[in-house]
């Protein structure tokens, strides 16, 4: 075995040329009676470390009959066992990061106990304290906050979920790595924070659709023979290049039809291989998407649906039972991940689809309805409407606001996705994605004309604005503002937000505030506000607020923003 060390890209093409020697080195040392040792590797808190193995033996099927753990013991004696993946041929590769300082020790189990290239063998990790600036290495992981309304990173210090929707990011369509860099710092610029992705099993096609290809081909052979680490290869340098840049991934197994072609057996092994490949990153798990639709042409779809929630409910124990590392658990749904499932205690948190189509007083409604259910936990929608989806009528970046503060501000303000049609599917101004199994073509903006669509900008905004207020006290209110869209206020009154989606008037009563209270509006397609005249005041009975008649883009959208601090 030899060790790749604590870098995203080790000196893969040096390390194999030494791969056999070391292997076989091992062998002998086992024959001889000495235990097998790792190298000892160093990295900092957080950032990942690599070992890799090389079976003694030849293997018909090494992906389907191999099993390898190297249970890590740390600092403080914890155990963890973190599954290890066929990297192709006779290597095993092990991926394991820790916040924790200190000395991490491991020894290697395979279900194959005489195999002295993979079973038995030892090693440690000195993880250091981190010393650069990067979130995601600094402040850790992103978790459940204490309030379990919120995100947070791993130390407590509070992390806004600002999504966007590459679904197929990982196809070769999108180039690596002028392309993909080139969509990464655009996001990375304007303040996104996560990126949902899909890990090779997409939706809109069938199964080895050409249209999935990455750049190493497919990831799974014809008919699930067996996986294709070549694939995941590729995909590796584009997740670690997001979180390079600050970009939690969230990464979705696959669309939640494809279970039943794998069948649940091999479901579970492909989330296998993708926590042991990925787990040691910073990522959010997403079971599958819209994970209880049937196939497209189903003719059975009642039956296949109540099939999909029960054996995705099994994956997802399985998936929560061999991560290691304890990354949040979701699945992007139909309209409510919890709905998905046969126990949404599962869930992390709820993500939500809400409707392309949908008016938008029902993502209000749905966003709301959320956060009243238990068990609590954040709530976001991770689908909503797409900026430039070709549906009747057009969606515009109106229509992707009017969703963004319509459902943020009613479900507690943790975070939203962003969609732009013609990123998730990577459209190309010569060759447009083309139709869905069920007929539909959504439209052929492609990926660079879509990434500068306004919408995304103009949530950056959004975002700019929550984090100068007390956005991770917010919660929904319904008995404070009259004729908002939706409204959000901290539990003191300090601080509240309420969205009028069409220019109406907003009646806000008294009770909640004390003391004088700063008024204005905020444009939410320029950033800018407009101070409420003779702001700030009193606020002891009923007050009747009017918008300025048009926002910057023409529109009539404005935030009712109130602080008393």
């Amino acid at each position: 075995m030899v060790q790749d060390g604590s870098r995203p890209n080790g000196r893969d093409c040096v390390q194999m040329k030494s791969l056999s020697i070391v292997g076989i080195l091992g062998a002998l040392l086992v024959l001889a009676g000495e235990p097998v040792r790792a190298a000892s590797v160093s990295a900092e808190a957080n950032r990942r470390a690599e070992w890799s193995f090389v079976s003694a033996k030849d293997y018909s099927d090494p992906f389907g009959n191999v099993t390898l753990d190297a249970v890590f013991t740390t600092p403080d004696g914890r155990q963890l066992r973190v599954p290890a993946f066929w990297a192709g041929g006779n290597v095993w590769r092990v991926r394991y990061a820790s916040p924790q300082p200190g000395t991490h020790r491991f020894r290697t189990e395979c279900n194959d106990a005489g195999n002295p290239g993979l079973h038995g063998i030892t090693g440690e990790v000195e993880v250091k304290p981190y010393s650069g600036d990067n979130p995601l290495f600094r402040h850790g992981p992103i978790r459940v906050a204490d309030d379990r309304r919120h995100f947070a990173h791993a130390d407590g210090t509070p992390f806004f979920w600002l999504g966007d929707t590459w679904w197929m990011g990982l196809t070769k369509r999108l180039t690596w790595p002028e392309d993909f860099q080139a969509l990464a710092a655009d996001r990375r610029g304007k303040g996104f924070t996560v990126i949902q992705i899909v890990a090779g099993l997409y939706p809109d096609m069938p199964a080895f659709d050409e249209r999935g290809l990455g750049d190493a081909g497919l990831p799974w052979e014809k008919n699930y023979a067996g996986i294709r680490p070549e694939y995941f290869d590729a995909a590796d340098r584009r997740i670690e290049h997001l979180v390079e840049q600050g970009l939690t991934p969230c990464i979705l197994g696959c669309w939640g039809y494809h279970l039943p072609w794998l069948g649940t057996a091999k479901m579970k092994q492909h989330w296998r291989y993708l926590m042991a490949r990925w787990g040691a990153l910073p990522v959010v798990w997403c079971a599958s998407g819209e994970q209880a639709m049937p196939w497209y042409l189903s003719g059975n779809k009642e039956a296949e649906t109540q099939q999909l929630r029960r054996e995705w409910t099994e994956v997802i124990r399985f998936i929560r039972a061999t991560d290691p590392f304890g990354r949040m658990v979701t699945t992007h749904p139909r309209s409510n991940a919890r709905d998905e499932v046969l126990d949404p205690a599962l869930m992390d948190f709820e993500m939500q689809q809400t409707g392309h189509g949908s008016p938008t007083e029902a993502h209000a409604a749905k966003a709301l309805a959320g956060w009243n259910r238990a068990p609590r936990m954040p709530v976001i929608s991770g689908e909503s409407r797409y900026e430039a989806l070709e549906i009747t009528p057009m969606l515009h970046a109106r229509e992707a606001r009017e969703a963004f503060w319509a459902h943020l501000l009613n479900s507690g303000c943790a975070g939203h996705t962003y969609g732009a049609n013609g990123i998730w599917q990577v459209n190309l101004p010569d060759k447009r994605f083309g139709k869905s199994p069920s007929g539909n073509d959504w439209g052929g903006t492609p990926w660079r004309d879509a990434m500068n669509l306004p919408g995304s900008t103009q949530l950056a905004r959004a975002k700019k604005l929550l984090l100068t207020l007390p956005w991770n006290e917010l919660a929904p209110v319904t008995d404070v503002f009259s004729g908002a869209t939706s409204a959000a206020i901290t539990p003191d009154g300090r601080c509240a937000l309420a969205f009028a989606a069409s220019g109406q008037v907003i009646t806000v009563k008294p009770g909640r505030f004390h003391g004088q209270v700063a008024a204005r509006w905020f444009d939410p397609t320029s950033g800018d506000s407009k101070l409420i005249d003779d702001s700030p005041f009193l606020i002891s009975s009923a007050r009747e607020l009017s918008p300025p008649e048009r926002n910057a883009a023409g529109d009539r959208d404005w935030v009712l923003v109130l602080d008393a601090r």
